[in-house]
């Protein structure tokens, strides 16, 4: 098999689609599909389950994929060595970001890197906090970037930006109401982000400051986004703890309004592996998130 087979695996397991992942890899989806075909007729194995027009992984093709990842993740690092050895002028930086770090901070520090290194090519990919720290330890970023409390183990954890999170309800919810106080958590409902989420654990350390856990307070509903939940809020009468620069716009224009709860600090996290090749495009772009602190 080869690399360009492996990387073809792994896109359409990521899509669920061939048609979709023939356009992330700028290919005719003939050529995807035969690459695939070829992977399972030669080792006389399916890896996926067609069903309509989805293509799905199954068991075996669940086993392979992990398999698939830390092939690509090897090559990738080879690459970074040879690539080095010819300066800053060309080469690639794999970075995997949380959502919230990655959708409202991240994206000033990849144009200003893009800018000074013209030639590096910049993979992002967005996950939770939990998706970021296992990609970081496999390999498949050379660098995550989280927000949290405590470094993951086996990685190398340090603070390079700070935000914090607030409590925001709709308009018409009591909280909004002017000289409202928040006299208990548990009087109104919840949305959250899901398990995994820095927002989640955000949430779960400022239930634990009032003395309260997850099971104390009415959630009514965990959706796996900022977007979703602050569109949820804004049109019920539920609370939601989230970071500042996501509902920037939204409190500015009344869409939400923020409740009398005092905030949480939230320091932004640079992740690394201490024991993987570190590229100098990852050395030079942990110099940008140094000058830009």
């Amino acid at each position: 098999m080869t690399l360009e087979q492996l990387r073809i695996f792994t896109a359409v397991a990521a899509c669920q689609h061939v048609t979709r992942a023939a356009e992330r890899l700028n290919m005719t989806q003939s050529a995807v599909s035969a690459a695939i075909a070829a992977l399972e007729v030669r080792h006389g194995v399916k890896l996926f389950d067609r069903i309509g027009r989805s293509i799905l992984l199954n068991g075996a093709g669940q086993q392979f994929l992990e398999e698939a990842q830390k092939v690509l993740a090897a090559a990738q690092a080879a690459e970074a060595v040879l690539n080095d050895l010819s300066g800053l002028g060309r080469g690639a930086l794999t970075i995997m970001a949380s959502q919230t770090v990655g959708a409202y901070w991240l994206p000033g520090c990849l144009a200003a890197f893009r800018q000074r290194f013209p030639g590096i090519r910049l993979q992002v990919s967005l996950g939770n906090t939990t998706e970021v720290t296992q990609a970081v330890l496999e390999g498949r970023a050379e660098l995550g970037l989280t927000e949290g409390t405590d470094a993951p183990r086996g990685l190398l954890s340090r603070q390079i930006a700070e935000d914090e999170m607030i409590v925001v309800v709709s308009p018409l919810h009591p909280w909004a109401r002017p000289g409202a106080v928040v006299d208990d958590l548990r009087d109104s409902a919840w949305i959250l982000r899901e398990a995994g989420s820095g927002t989640r654990q955000a949430f779960v350390r400022l239930l634990e400051a009032a003395g309260l856990s997850l099971d104390a307070i009415d959630i009514e509903l965990e959706l796996p986004g900022n977007e979703a939940v602050i569109g949820a809020v804004e049109n019920g009468l539920t609370a939601t703890l989230v970071s500042r620069s996501v509902v920037a716009a939204p409190l500015q224009y009344g869409r939400l309004a923020l409740a009398p709860v005092a905030p949480l600090p939230r320091p932004y996290f640079l992740l690394r592996h201490p024991e993987r090749y570190r590229s100098k495009s990852a050395e030079a772009f942990e110099r940008l998130l140094e000058n830009k602190a």
